[in-house]
């Protein structure tokens, strides 16, 4: 008897529900993207109370009240393990101990990318959920949408690295400061300045441009082999590294366990790239501007 391609009648109920995942994976990769993004955001949180609870009453960044009052997250032991580690106030010790350290800390950013970026990457995701379906429809072969995803936060994950080295040269350079606390003085005029003059650049307006308009760019370099997918989602997340790396620097200003920036930054990413034109983008490039010139006279 002949049976109809999309009739899982013959299958068990938990293979069926794979099959209908399979054949329409939008909702797959609603669930995957917002658990990530929750799961980020949950660790992540764990972290700042772990951060402010070291802390004397008062002291601190925006929000630190707030997380005073709140409970420690329940976590499991390895998370727990990991929250800890991140916490680490000195170096551990050795080269095993210095590798341990620098794989939490590519862990932690990489967390935080996903938290703060992965959110304003929503549309690029939709827009190619959209064209897949079409392609489906019309009975074309399409790549799942997770290996696009799998691309962009591939590039994330390697500013990880990079981000995380550039941790522990600052914690180099001053020793006696805390891994995750506010870089001081001149570093943290430099970082302001730097996140706050790349917003005036071409290659800011030329990043933000391709992220806003990802439909050209991903019909127009369609195709049904995961590995072109993959490297287009990579391209994509070029595009938002190259978008978004200088924002990042500032969490080196504010501490980067600073979960009130955070979200502050992550929100700016989302609406700087939903919103035409260059205000938003020039208005944040000044006032980080304006915050590294005081924070220099403040330090001189």
């Amino acid at each position: 008897m002949a049976m109809r391609h999309d009739d899982f009648s013959h299958l068990d109920p938990a293979a069926r529900a794979a099959a209908e995942i399979a054949r329409h994976p939008r909702a797959a990769v609603i669930v995957a993207v917002t658990a990530a993004v929750i799961l980020s955001w949950a660790m992540l949180a764990a972290m700042a109370i772990g951060t402010v609870e070291t802390q004397p009453p008062g002291a601190g960044a925006p929000g630190d009240t707030l997380l005073r009052q709140l409970p420690a997250l329940p976590l499991p032991d390895l998370l727990r393990g990991f929250v800890a580690l991140c916490l680490t106030p000195t170096p551990l010790q050795g080269l095993a101990g210095t590798a341990v350290q620098a794989s939490v800390l590519v862990a932690m950013w990489f967390l935080m990318a996903v938290a703060t970026m992965l959110p304003s990457a929503a549309p690029m995701i939709r827009t190619y959920c959209e064209i897949a379906d079409t392609a489906r429809r019309k009975g074309e072969a399409a790549v799942h949408p997770l290996v696009l995803v799998a691309g962009y936060l591939a590039v994330w994950l390697a500013a990880s690295i990079g981000f995380a080295g550039l941790t522990l040269a600052l914690h180099a350079m001053a020793p006696g400061q805390a891994t995750l606390g506010p870089a001081a003085g001149l570093a943290g005029a430099a970082a302001l300045f730097v996140a706050g003059a790349y917003q005036f650049t071409g290659l800011k307006h030329a990043c933000l441009t391709k992220c806003r308009n990802p439909f050209s760019v991903l019909f127009g370099r369609w195709s049904s082999r995961p590995a072109h997918i993959l490297r287009l989602g990579a391209e994509q997340g070029l595009w938002c590294l190259g978008c978004c790396w200088a924002l990042m620097l500032v969490m080196f200003s504010v501490g980067i366990m600073n979960l009130f920036w955070m979200a502050l930054i992550g929100l700016f990413s989302l609406v700087e790239k939903q919103l035409a034109g260059r205000f938003a983008t020039w208005t944040a490039g000044a006032i980080l501007l304006v915050w590294a010139a005081m924070l220099l006279i403040v330090s001189l």
